[in-house]
């Protein structure tokens, strides 16, 4: 167990230096410089909606990739930290953490005007947070019923 825990520590790690690169520096999201101005949405579901109700216009890959992509960004982290620690195996644990991790992103990016601040992402990336919480739970289930007999 102690080397499952460490190589998901190491996979951990690389997932977060990898959600800091998409999220601050990526070219492919917009992040080649920073912008004039300051954007941000404190209204929850008003980017949701705009998507959605833009979808024809925007493309449905970007409304696919902004619902999502959110979720699933946050997917890996709410399955790892239960692993990495004892004391993050309780749901409102992962819950917080989650969004404390998102909301630490969305701050930097307002604060360095990188992407935007958006309430709606917060929203879908504490979602992901608590899906792969979920999905932990379930291996979790399933390695204690199958194989510690």
């Amino acid at each position: 167990m102690k080397k499952i825990k460490w190589g998901t520590f190491v996979f951990l790690v690389i997932y977060l230096l990898i959600l800091a690169y998409v999220c601050f520096w990526s070219e492919d999201y917009g992040r080649t410089a920073m912008q004039n101005t300051y954007h941000y949405n404190l209204i929850p579901f008003k980017e949701i909606m705009r998507f959605y109700t833009y979808r024809e216009l925007v493309g449905f890959k970007a409304f696919l990739l902004n619902l999502f992509g959110n979720v699933l960004a946050f997917l890996p982290f709410g399955m790892m930290i239960p692993i990495v620690s004892r004391k993050n195996r309780k749901f409102f644990r992962v819950l917080i953490l989650t969004f404390i991790l998102s909301l630490f992103i969305e701050c930097i990016q307002l604060i360095f005007r990188v992407g935007s601040f958006d309430v709606d992402d917060l929203i879908l990336n504490t979602t992901g947070g608590i899906l792969g919480y979920l999905v932990f739970c379930l291996m979790n289930y399933a390695r204690r019923k199958w194989f510690d007999r």
